[in-house]
C-alpha cells in the first residue's frame, strides 16, 4: 500500500519530468534532443495513467500490475533509443547515423531474443515474464552503452558541456537501476531502507536533465583536461 512518502515522491518525479519539457522548450532544445523529450513526455503520460489506475483499481490490483510492467518496458525501450540519439550527437561529425541506427536495432533485437530465451521455459504468463526480463536486460545493455559512449567522449575530447551532462546522468541512472535489479535478483526480500530509497532513483534523471537544459547553454564548453587525461 502506498503512503504519503511514496505519493510525494511520485508527484515530485512527475513534476520534474514535466519540468524537463518546459526547460527544453524555454531553451530551444526540444527538437535538438527530440528523443530525450519524447521519452520524458511518455514518462509524464505513463505516470498520470498509473495514478488513474491506482485511484480506480488500487495499488495491489492486477490492472495496475500489468499496466506498470508493460508501460515500464515501453519506457525502457524509449530511453534506450534516447541514449542512441546521444551517440548520433557525439559522432555527428563522422556521418555515422546509419551505422548507429543499425547497431541500435541489432542490440535491441538481440536483447529481446535473449530475454525470450530466458523465459520461454515458463509456460505460464510468458508474455509478462518476457516484458519484465526485457526491461531488466535493457537496463544492463543501456549501462554498457553509456560507458562505451563515455569512453568515446574522453577519446574524442568532446567539450560540449550540456551533452556531457546528459551522458553522465544517463550513466548514473542506468547504474542505479541496474544495481537495483541485481539486488532484487540476489535477495528476494529488501530492507525497508532500500525500499524507501528506490523511488528516489526515478527523480534523478529528470532532475539532472532539467539542470542540463536550464543551466547549461548549448554553446557552453568544458576544458577536456577537466574530464580526464587520455593519452594519444
Amino acid at each position: 500500500m502506498l503512503g504519503p512518502y511514496e505519493y510525494a515522491i511520485w508527484l515530485l518525479c512527475t513534476l520534474l519530468e514535466a519540468g524537463v519539457l518546459v526547460c527544453a522548450f524555454k531553451k530551444n532544445a526540444l527538437r535538438r534532443y527530440l528523443l530525450l523529450n519524447v521519452y520524458m513526455s511518455a514518462s509524464v503520460v505513463v505516470s498520470v495513467g498509473r495514478f488513474d489506475i491506482v485511484r480506480h483499481y488500487g495499488f495491489t490490483s492486477n490492472e495496475y500490475l500489468y499496466f506498470y510492467y508493460y508501460s515500464d518496458s515501453l519506457l525502457t525501450i524509449a530511453l534506450y533509443f534516447a541514449l542512441a540519439s546521444l551517440y548520433s550527437h557525439i559522432f555527428s561529425e563522422l556521418n555515422a547515423d546509419r551505422y548507429i541506427r543499425l547497431g541500435t536495432l541489432f542490440l535491441l533485437s538481440a536483447t529481446a531474443l535473449f530475454s525470450y530465451a530466458v523465459v520461454q521455459q515458463s509456460a505460464s504468463k510468458l508474455v509478462t515474464h518476457f516484458v519484465l526480463e526485457l526491461s531488466q536486460n535493457l537496463y544492463f545493455v543501456g549501462l554498457v552503452m553509456t560507458y562505451v559512449l563515455w569512453a568515446a567522449i574522453l577519446k574524442m575530447r568532446e567539450t560540449r558541456t550540456r551533452l556531457i551532462q546528459l551522458v553522465l546522468s544517463m550513466g548514473v541512472y542506468f547504474s542505479l537501476f541496474a544495481a537495483n535489479f541485481a539486488v532484487q535478483n540476489l535477495y528476494h526480500s529488501r530492507s525497508s531502507f532500500f525500499e524507501m530509497l528506490t523511488p528516489l532513483f526515478g527523480c534523478f534523471l529528470p532532475f539532472s536533465w532539467c539542470y542540463a537544459f536550464w543551466k547549461l547553454p548549448e554553446e557552453a564548453r568544458i576544458t577536456p583536461s577537466r574530464l580526464a587525461v587520455v593519452p594519444r
